[in-house]
């Protein structure tokens, strides 16, 4: 009788970011819903963090259907809690008269020390929690927070302009392997 499981293992999956690019270093049971491009444009993130979230069934259902956005999204600190405010998860349609509002502030579950080290960053330092990511994780949804100071718009201009650098560059390495 083999007793080892039926099912591989759900893998940690870890971000790691190279270049401003963002690369996964193993595959996992995780399931993204959601990411805040606009983020990575108007911020320079510094450290990100991993962050549970309080949902009502219906908001679930919903992202499960992937049906949210994190675009005008932030998270905000009050007494000694973290809220994630705007952040738009559509209204389940099947849902009766107990749906939820699209636009609740929802509060976010990380350990004390972590809220109190982003607090302190937050308020003296003046960097702003951002969502990046909304994600399901071994069945749960997480929000991936990032650390950011804003970008001024000379930093923005510079960002694509590298961008098209890059993009240029490699179409000329495609041209050259083509005609090879």
């Amino acid at each position: 009788m083999d007793l080892s499981p039926s099912r591989p293992q759900a893998i940690e999956l870890h971000w790691r970011y190279v270049d401003g690019k963002e690369e996964m270093t193993e595959s996992a049971n995780i399931k993204i819903i959601c990411k805040n491009r606009k983020a990575r444009f108007n911020f320079e993130v510094e450290d990100t963090f991993e962050a549970g979230i309080v949902l009502m069934g219906s908001e679930v259902k919903s992202l499960r259907a992937g049906k949210a956005n994190l675009s005008d999204s932030y998270a905000k600190f009050r007494k000694g809690e973290v809220f994630l405010i705007d952040a738009h998860i559509s209204p389940y349609e099947q849902s009766n008269r107990m749906n939820h509002e699209p636009l609740r502030e929802r509060k976010l579950l990380l350990h004390k020390s972590e809220i109190k080290k982003l607090t302190g960053k937050v308020t003296e330092r003046g960097y702003s929690l951002v969502p990046l990511k909304l994600y399901f994780k071994k069945g749960k949804v997480k929000v991936q927070l990032g650390l950011a100071r804003g970008k001024k718009t000379f930093d923005k201009r510079e960002a694509i302009k590298k961008k098209d650098q890059r993009r240029e560059l490699e179409r000329l390495v495609k041209y050259r392997q083509r005609g090879s």
